[in-house]
């Protein structure tokens, strides 16, 4: 009976970690004055990002419900793509097949951050996102320079958290940017 509570309330906590790590990649200095593309594949891209600082944070953490929550908040975010692909009527075959693909995606995506929120220089965080961010297309420097920041921003703002903050269904976040100029 208590493990089933645990698990309950694991969940519950993950779809909260999950929901505002969507919320702060909806925000739309992002698309407006960043250059993410306001598109299904540009919002999946940025709610990767932003599950991707999380995990990156709970990375090597020792505590077992960090683990579940790691995990949990994964989960939640492929079922929620799931169901935003079933609400845009794709049949079951189409819906595998895209999650598979997305999850594809993640993994890489998940490696290419890792690597270069590990290297100190600016220079590999900026090609990772140019690549999985951005996927290639031309962006304004000044709006590269500040994505590449917020992301250094939100990843400090999530090491300097507690574990028991995040244990707590809490996702801090750093300022949001301002306004780059074209």
């Amino acid at each position: 009976m208590f493990a089933s509570l645990f698990r309950r309330q694991d969940a519950r906590v993950a779809a909260t970690l999950y929901a505002a790590a969507v919320n702060r990649a909806r925000a739309p200095v992002f698309y407006r004055d960043l250059g993410i593309a306001d598109t299904l594949d540009g919002r999946f891209d940025m709610v990767t990002l932003q599950v991707v600082l999380l995990l990156h944070r709970f990375k090597g953490a020792a505590d077992p419900r960090i683990g579940r929550l790691s995990q949990g908040v994964f989960d939640t975010m492929f079922a929620d793509m799931d169901r935003s692909l079933r609400e845009m009527s794709i049949g079951d075959d189409g819906v595998k097949h895209r999650v598979k693909k997305m999850g594809q995606a993640f993994y890489g995506r998940l490696n290419a951050y890792d690597a270069a929120l590990a290297d100190a220089g600016e220079d590999s965080l900026i090609e990772a996102l140019q690549r999985n961010l951005y996927r290639g297309r031309a962006v304004a420097p000044a709006a590269l320079a500040a994505m590449a920041a917020d992301v250094r921003a939100q990843a400090a703002a999530l090491a300097a958290a507690p574990l028991d903050v995040f244990v707590a269904g809490t996702l801090p976040s750093a300022p949001l940017p301002q306004e780059v100029p074209a």
